[in-house]
């Protein structure tokens, strides 16, 4: 590894966000090639750095959609590094030695260990998708206080987001009604994920 707080891994598992196909193709305009996508990234320790605290080889991690931020500013400050003017994305971004960064579709990787995240030993390593689409729903959830038991929820949508939505408001233990424009998600909603009310809503 390069630095002291550096942690290397091996990729074990990479989700596929519909993000990573956009940046493949060049339809943000924003590409910079070679593009290694990926930013679902479950990953076992293989080195560390001489001041790394936090993990040591073996140990089962995960990296999110950044690896890296300024660190100084008010939002750094305060843990709220995706709001970071200087974030460094996980892949199709450039670290701070000017390098190009490469995703979860690399065979291995090295990250600051301030945004690498311990992954729980009783979650099997193929939930990558939870670094995404996971806290993409879990998060506003959360901060919205919708996460307490007998509130009703309503999610608009049951694609790869809304599953996620549906199975964690299921959880917390609220009434989720799904709300699609597809007639055909009805058994989905009410036999695969276990839930009473759907509504189809009907394109205008």
């Amino acid at each position: 590894v390069k630095g002291e707080k550096d942690v290397q891994f091996k990729v074990m598992y990479c989700g596929i966000c519909h993000s990573n196909l956009h940046q493949l193709k060049n339809e943000w305009g924003n590409s910079t090639y070679p593009v290694v996508p990926g930013h679902e990234v479950v990953d076992v320790v293989i080195e560390v750095g001489s001041k790394v605290e936090k993990f040591k080889v073996g140990d089962k991690v995960d990296v999110g959609c950044m690896v890296g931020s300024c660190r100084k500013c008010e939002n750094c400050s305060v843990g709220l590094e995706n709001y970071c003017p200087c974030q460094i994305p996980t892949y199709n971004g450039y670290s701070l030695d000017g390098t190009l960064t490469f995703g979860g579709y690399s065979d291995m990787r090295v990250s600051d260990e301030h945004f690498v995240v311990r992954w729980p030993e009783n979650l099997s390593m193929d939930a990558a998708p939870l670094l995404c689409a996971g806290i993409t729903t879990y998060s506003p959830l959360k901060y919205f206080g919708l996460d307490k038991p007998g509130m009703h929820i309503g999610v608009v949508g049951l694609g790869g987001l809304g599953h996620m939505a549906v199975k964690f408001a299921k959880a917390f233990g609220t009434k989720v009604t799904v709300i699609s424009t597809s007639a055909n998600k009805k058994h989905e909603a009410i036999e695969c994920l276990v839930h009473r009310l759907f509504l189809n809503q009907s394109r205008s």
